[in-house]
């Protein structure tokens, strides 16, 4: 279970920078930075949201965390969109 977790927050670090669908939904014929940026802040959301329920579901509870937590599960979604951002844009 964890490890299905971690690969789906690798994609979806990853599903702004190597899809041309605005919101994964609708066709754009180009993105901007900014609103890559902005999915991507957005997908950050989406993957907390599931890691709380999949802690919720496992352990019947959610268990408080402090915003030094939030903050690092931040820069660990941000390194991970690393691929996808020098594919993007170095490459």
């Amino acid at each position: 279970m964890q490890w299905g977790f971690l690969a789906i927050a690798l994609l979806l670090a990853n599903l702004p920078w190597l899809s041309q669908r605005c919101f994964l939904i609708l066709q754009c014929d180009s993105k901007s930075p900014w609103l890559r940026v902005l999915e991507w802040l957005l997908l950050y959301v989406l993957c907390g949201a599931l890691a709380m329920g999949l802690e919720y579901k496992v352990s019947g509870s959610i268990y408080p965390q402090g915003w030094e937590f939030y903050w690092v599960t931040f820069f660990l979604f941000m390194v991970s969109a690393f691929p996808g951002f020098i594919y993007r844009y170095v490459r």
